[in-house]
């Protein structure tokens, strides 16, 4: 029981964070969308700062969760789970009509150099995603999909660079144009055999 509201009040905040930003949320709004006494959350965290560091772990591991089928489909080529995973992530913001970006794109914006704390949890996250897409990118250069001569590090941090860029784009332009542009240039240019 004390898990589920915990976890009410970290996916509540992030909900609202993901498209207010940090700090332009504040405890008590959260409380009241999550229906929860303000007592409950200083038994789950120590202070704002300690629940938006929760909040990156929430985000990331969200994030992974929704790759995860696609990872994990050993009959799909590795670059045609990169373009799953792309365009899942365009379906959801056509869903959301343009708004919101990556949280953790934002975050980084937001507090990135403000709080030493959020840097190396907001690295640790972007690091995450970096080391997923070199993955999927090493697993394309053994089988022969993508160029052995590609640095895959360095082209996972491109692509992962390129799409925060697109979101954006996306945000100020309301228009997935930008994703789709980044998508095509990954496969025509970056990620050729």
């Amino acid at each position: 029981m004390k898990e589920n509201i915990k976890n009410k009040i970290l996916e509540t905040g992030a909900e609202i964070i993901h498209l207010k930003g940090f700090n332009h949320t504040g405890i008590q709004e959260i409380l009241n969308a999550a229906n929860v006494p303000k007592g409950s959350f200083y038994h789950y965290f120590k202070n704002k700062e300690d629940f938006g560091l929760q909040v990156i772990d929430y985000f990331n591991e969200y994030f992974s969760l929704s790759c995860k089928d696609i990872l994990e489909d050993a009959a799909q080529p590795p670059l045609e789970k990169i373009s799953q995973i792309l365009q899942r992530f365009i379906e959801f913001f056509r869903s959301k009509d343009c708004a919101y970006g990556c949280p953790i794109g934002n975050l980084s914006q937001e507090m990135g150099d403000l709080s030493p704390p959020f840097q190396a949890k907001l690295k640790e996250a972007m690091d995450s995603m970096v080391d997923m897409y070199a993955g999927i990118i090493r697993e394309g250069q053994k089988s022969g999909g993508i160029s052995p001569l590609l640095d895959a590090g360095k082209a996972a941090e491109f692509l992962v660079s390129s799409w925060e860029g697109a979101l954006l784009h996306m945000k100020i332009e309301k228009s997935l144009g930008p994703l789709e542009n980044h998508q095509r240039f990954i496969f025509e240019y970056i990620l050729k055999p």
